[in-house]
C-alpha cells in the first residue's frame, strides 16, 4: 500500500462490529459490492482465485466455484462475498478489509461518480469510530481513486466538525473545514488562521440563530463570549450550590483559554498577517493542535446550541 502507515493495516484493529455495519449498510441501501463488475471480475483485481481452493469438490480453484455458484447458477446470496473464509473480509488483516473497500468505488468498478461518493461517505461514516478513512490517493482519467489512512486525533475532530457543516448546511463552513483539512500537512499556518475564522463562524451562526446578529466587529474573545452568554455557558452563570460546580466551571473557562490560544497563534504565525522575510511558521503539530481545539469548540457550541433549541 502507498500510504507510509501501511504496515500498520496488517493488524486487526477495525473490529467484527464495524465489518458487520458495512455489510449490513450495503444490503440496506442496495449497494452492489461489485459495481459493473461480476463477482470474478471484481475478486481477480484483489486475489489470485486460481491460487485459492474450491469449496465445490468439482471445481479445481475459487475461480471456478465462484464462477459456477455466483454467475452460472446464481445459487450464493449477493453478501456470500463477506462470509466466505478464503477472502478473509469478517477476520482478516485490515489491509485486506480497506483494500476490498477501496475497491468498491474504483472507477473501473463503479462509474457512477455521485454513487461512489455516497458509498466513500457511508463506508467512512463506520470505519470512523476504527480510527480509519478512505481518501482520495491519486487520480485515473480524472477520476477519483481510494485508499485507506490512519486518522489523526485532529481527523477525528475534523468528521466531527463535519457533521456540523450538516446541521449548518452553509457551504462556506464545508469550505472552511475542507481547507483546514488539506493545509494541516502543506500548509500549518493556512489551516491555524482557517480555524480562528472556523469559530468566527460558528460563533456568528449561533447568535444569529438566536435572534441576536453581531452588527460590529468584535475581536475573537468578546465574540465567543457573546456565544457562551446565549448558550448559558459562561462560568459565573453556574451556581455554587450546583454539584461539580467548581469543575463545570474550570472546564468552561478553558473553552475561552483555547479560543485566546487559537487567536495568540493566528497574529504570531498563521494566515492573515504581514511578517518579516526571517520569520519561521508553525509546524504541521502546532496546526493539529489549533484545528483540533478550534474543531472540538465548534462541535462542543453547535450540540449545545442543539440542546437549547430542539428541532421541531
Amino acid at each position: 500500500m502507498e500510504d507510509s502507515q501501511s504496515s500498520s493495516t496488517h493488524l486487526c484493529s477495525i473490529s467484527q462490529i464495524t465489518r458487520r455495519d458495512i455489510r449490513r449498510a450495503l444490503i440496506r441501501e442496495g449497494i452492489c459490492w461489485s459495481g459493473e463488475l461480476n463477482d470474478v471480475e471484481f475478486l481477480n483485481r484483489l486475489y489470485d482465485l486460481t491460487a485459492l481452493p474450491s469449496t465445490d469438490s468439482r471445481f479445481a480453484n475459487a475461480e471456478a466455484d465462484i464462477w459456477q455458484h455466483r454467475i452460472n447458477n446464481l445459487d450464493w446470496d449477493d453478501t456470500w462475498v463477506f462470509a466466505d473464509d478464503r477472502l478473509q473480509l469478517l477476520n482478516g488483516p485490515d489491509e485486506i478489509f480497506l483494500q476490498f473497500l477501496a475497491e468498491t468505488v474504483h472507477p473501473v468498478v463503479r462509474e457512477n461518480r455521485d454513487e461512489a461518493k455516497a458509498v466513500i461517505v457511508m463506508i467512512n461514516s463506520h470505519l470512523a469510530s476504527d480510527g480509519w478513512e478512505l481518501v482520495e490517493k491519486t487520480t485515473i482519467s480524472g477520476r477519483p481513486i481510494y485508499g485507506p489512512r490512519r486518522m489523526t486525533s485532529s481527523q477525528h475532530a475534523i468528521r466531527s466538525a463535519r457533521m456540523v457543516a450538516q446541521q449548518v448546511d452553509a457551504d462556506y463552513v464545508h469550505r472552511q473545514i475542507n481547507r483546514m483539512e488539506s493545509a494541516l500537512e502543506s500548509d500549518p499556518d493556512l489551516a491555524i488562521g482557517t480555524a480562528k475564522e472556523l469559530i468566527e463562524t460558528v460563533c456568528h451562526t449561533i447568535l444569529e440563530s438566536c435572534g441576536k446578529p453581531v452588527t460590529d466587529r468584535p475581536d475573537l474573545l468578546p465574540l465567543v463570549r457573546r456565544a457562551l452568554e446565549e448558550l448559558q455557558l459562561i462560568p459565573d452563570g453556574i451556581a455554587e450550590e450546583v454539584k461539580g460546580a467548581k469543575t463545570v466551571k474550570a472546564i468552561l473557562g478553558n473553552l475561552s483559554t483555547i479560543v485566546q490560544g487559537l487567536a495568540e497563534l493566528r497574529n504570531l504565525y498563521g494566515t492573515g498577517h504581514g511578517k518579516n522575510g526571517s520569520a519561521k511558521g508553525l509546524t504541521t503539530r502546532h496546526a493539529r493542535l489549533a484545528v483540533g481545539s478550534a474543531t472540538t469548540l465548534a462541535v462542543f457550541l453547535f450540540d449545545t446550541h442543539d440542546l437549547r433549541n430542539p428541532k421541531t
